[in-house]
């Protein structure tokens, strides 16, 4: 497993960004479902936008690299039971982004932050609601273990990371929503509908990481 480990830290480190925005970044063209628009009339959330930040969990398994994700509780008032990202809003007692997605991974699924090595930083990603969302990227200690939280969390699943990094998977869908038609990213995995803005974060973790990706050539397993 060394050497998927080994390709997958260089990429990271190759790929990602090493700090997060600052919270006075202009972030000029934040990443969001609103760049999707075929024909550029998408209406983008005008600013203030409310910080948040999400934890992508990396986990190296004997089978391969996975990626840890979550179904949100159907009874939330937001987004339930939709396919989510460990996170949530910046608090102002948070010290950084970092803080504010370990913080909520330990809150909604129980992992406990000294089992996660952060090893860097996506684009900000504006959702249609006016978040500014800061993806940390996480390794995960194979022996770390979890209780999601029934009050916020219905189930956490692991998905084989050849599946996210697969481009050829990701296919771009529309919706009425507010009188507009909305675009976003899409992905499945067996019974499962990956879409918005946690498609969209997963989609620039590939784009980062195997921009010219073949899920046959992706060293993702122990092989």
């Amino acid at each position: 497993m060394s050497d998927a480990i080994d390709d997958f830290l260089a990429r990271a480190a190759s790929g990602l960004s090493e700090r997060p925005p600052g919270p006075d970044d202009p972030t000029s063209n934040p990443r969001g479902d609103h760049s999707l628009d075929p024909d550029g009339s998408a209406v983008i959330p005008p600013p203030p936008h409310r910080r948040a930040a999400v934890l992508v969990p990396v986990v190296f398994r004997p089978e391969g690299l996975s990626l840890i994700l979550t179904q949100r509780a159907a009874n939330l008032r937001d987004h339930s039971g939709q396919i989510a990202l460990p996170g949530g809003k910046i608090d102002p007692s948070d010290p950084s982004p970092a803080a504010a997605a370990l913080r909520e991974a330990e809150e909604e699924i129980g992992l406990d932050p000294a089992s996660v090595r952060l090893i860097g930083y996506l684009d900000p990603y504006l959702s249609g609601t006016g978040f500014l969302v800061t993806p940390v990227i996480g390794l995960v200690a194979p022996e770390a273990t979890f209780q999601p939280n029934p009050a916020e969390v219905a189930d956490l699943f692991e998905v084989p990371m050849p599946v996210l990094m697969d481009r050829e998977r990701y296919r771009l869908r529309s919706r009425a929503w507010q009188g507009r038609t909305r675009y976003f990213y899409a992905l499945t995995f067996g019974e499962r509908l990956i879409w918005g803005v946690t498609a969209g974060i997963l989609n620039n973790l590939r784009e980062r990481l195997y921009p010219d990706s073949d899920p046959d050539r992706i060293r993702c397993s122990a092989g």
